[in-house]
Formats: structure tokens, C-alpha cells, sequence
């Protein structure tokens, strides 16, 4: 099985490359956390989505060490173009977001897996997303999973975060994820999301939220491509700010009756650096796990 890491992203909140950034007392990433639990669950090969101009940077800091303890690792590259009859506009840096980001990636022969590079998962996520992907098979509609998380297991202590709140049918299945941009517990311990508008509304700890961990067969990247190109055609008057979505196109395939999504709900921590005052945090937690015994203390051999 592969897992695709999407790790081309610019980490404005964060000010810098946070996918590079070391974040352990023995200078390990986010990603090195991600990839060791999931070769554990069974994943075997690993593509990176980065710049093309970051790729020397990456094999010094990541691929280089990872090849050393039998990790197949490969890149894929997320350029700033564009098919035939469509024009990155001018002034432009941003990449298209991360359904382009997968399309990058080429064609998939295998089920695989997607997360963010800048997400700590958890290990029990790896394994429930294996297990899925061991057996998953398309028939007359394709079948694809995400791992949800509870909504009291994703929050930063140093401010909001954005959330897909997903809504589920009474078998677990995926109906839709609607996005919450400011999530936050109150001093009082209650979880609010503040809308746009500045009204608000609560959330019981155990709502699921999407943390952009999904499980998919290959015929997603058949769909991608078909899906962008209607994308470009339909944002052809104006390309300059509009992103493709990973969620948002498994949305689509959900409303058009393409594909299912099973929701594998897990009770793990999700750890991450959403803003630079998170890091000391992600240091304490892994310095915790580590004493625990839940990782050696040097993940990999240098």
C-alpha cells in the first residue's frame, strides 16, 4: 500500500516549512512521527508532494536518512502548471490545493492513503486506514474511507483551528463534511466554532471532524483529473485565487452517487504545529510517548 503525504504547502500561520522543522529533542519532523506509524500498519511505499526546488532539501533532511532504514520513499512534484488552454495568471504562487496536490502524485496502481505532512495522526489511525485498504475494492461505485477524529482531540491551545465537521448516515457513512474555520475550547471548557458572521454555535467533544486523513482505490485519480478539468473550465474567468479542494471533490463524488466514504472513527490525539507556539507542545508530547516506550528514542538509525 502507498501513502501519499502532502508536503508542498507554504505554512503561513506557522511562518515557515514546518514539514522541516525539527520538532523532538533528537530533531525529528512531524513526518517522521507519520511514516514510522504507518510502515508499522503495513504501508510500503511513500510519496512525497513537494516543490520541485525543495526536493535537495528534502532528500538531506528526509530521504536520504529514511532510504538508510529500508523506507521506500519517492517525489512527486506540484508545478505551477496548468493543461492545455488554461494559463496560470500572472503574479500567482500559490499552489492549486490539494486535490491538485494528489493529482500530482501520477497514476496509483494500488489503495492508498493521503495525509498532511504538517499532521501528527496517531498510530491507531494507520492501522484503521490499513485495514480498510487491505480489503477495499470498486464495484458499480467506488469505495473510498476517512478517518474521523473527536473534535476534543484536534484542538491547539494556541488559538482556533479549522475543522470539517462531518455528518454521517445511520450506517457510518460519509454524507458531508461542512467546514469550521474557528474552533476553540472557551476558559469555561465548552467547544465553540465561531462563524463569519461572529455567531457561534457549540460542539460536543465527540463530534467527528476530518483531519484530511483519507483511504482511496485508484480510480480516484481518474476522477480527479476529470473533476479538475471542470474546475479550470468553470473558474476559467478568474484562476487567481481559487483552490481544488481535496474535500471538496470528495464531496462531489458523494452527491453524484460515484463513490461512498466509510468514516473509521478513532479515539487518537492528533498532534500538530498549526501555529510556531505549538512546537513546544509537540516536544513535550513526544518527549511523554517516548518515555512511555511508544517510540524508541531515535526513530531511525542515522
Amino acid at each position: 500500500m502507498t501513502l501519499v503525504i502532502m508536503a508542498a504547502g507554504m505554512g503561513s500561520r506557522f511562518g515557515g516549512m514546518k514539514q522541516l522543522t525539527p520538532l523532538t529533542d533528537e530533531g525529528e519532523y512531524i513526518m517522521d512521527f507519520t511514516i514510522y506509524d504507518a510502515a508499522l500498519a503495513g504501508f510500503d511505499q511513500f510519496v512525497l508532494i513537494i516543490k520541485e526546488e525543495n526536493e535537495e532539501l528534502f532528500e538531506e533532511k528526509i530521504g536520504r536518512r529514511l532510504r538508510k532504514n529500508g523506507i521506500r520513499i519517492r517525489y512527486a512534484y506540484q508545478k505551477m502548471e496548468l493543461p492545455e488552454g488554461f494559463a496560470v495568471p500572472a503574479g500567482r504562487t500559490k499552489p492549486f490545493g490539494t486535490g491538485h496536490a494528489i493529482m500530482s502524485a501520477g497514476r496509483i496502481d494500488d489503495n492508498f492513503g493521503v495525509v498532511n505532512a504538517d499532521d501528527c495522526y496517531g498510530r491507531d489511525a494507520f492501522f484503521r486506514l490499513a485495514s480498510f485498504l487491505k480489503g477495499a475494492r470498486d464495484d458499480e461505485r467506488a469505495h473510498y474511507c476517512m478517518v474521523g477524529y473527536q473534535v476534543k482531540n484536534t484542538l491547539s491551545e494556541n488559538g482556533s483551528v479549522s475543522r470539517g465537521v462531518c455528518l454521517a448516515d445511520e450506517k457510518g457513512y460519509l454524507v458531508r463534511v461542512e467546514e469550521h474555520k474557528k474552533i476553540e475550547r472557551r476558559a469555561d471548557g465548552v467547544i465553540i466554532n465561531t462563524f463569519d458572521d461572529g455567531s457561534t454555535c457549540t460542539l460536543p467533544e465527540d463530534t467527528t471532524v476530518s483531519m484530511n486523513c483519507f483511504g482511496f482505490t485508484p480510480s480516484f485519480t481518474e476522477h480527479l483529473e476529470e473533476m479538475f478539468l471542470r474546475f479550470l473550465e468553470a473558474n476559467r474567468s478568474d484562476l487567481s485565487k481559487c483552490e481544488f479542494f481535496l474535500p471538496s471533490e470528495v464531496q462531489e463524488l458523494i452527491d453524484t452517487g460515484r463513490a461512498d466514504v466509510k468514516i473509521l472513527e478513532t479515539d487518537a490525539v492528533w498532534q500538530g504545529v498549526t501555529n510556531r507556539e505549538d512546537s513546544e507542545i509537540f516536544r513535550r508530547f513526544m518527549r511523554e510517548e517516548k518515555a512511555r516506550g511508544k517510540y524508541p528514542r531515535h526513530l531511525w538509525r542515522s
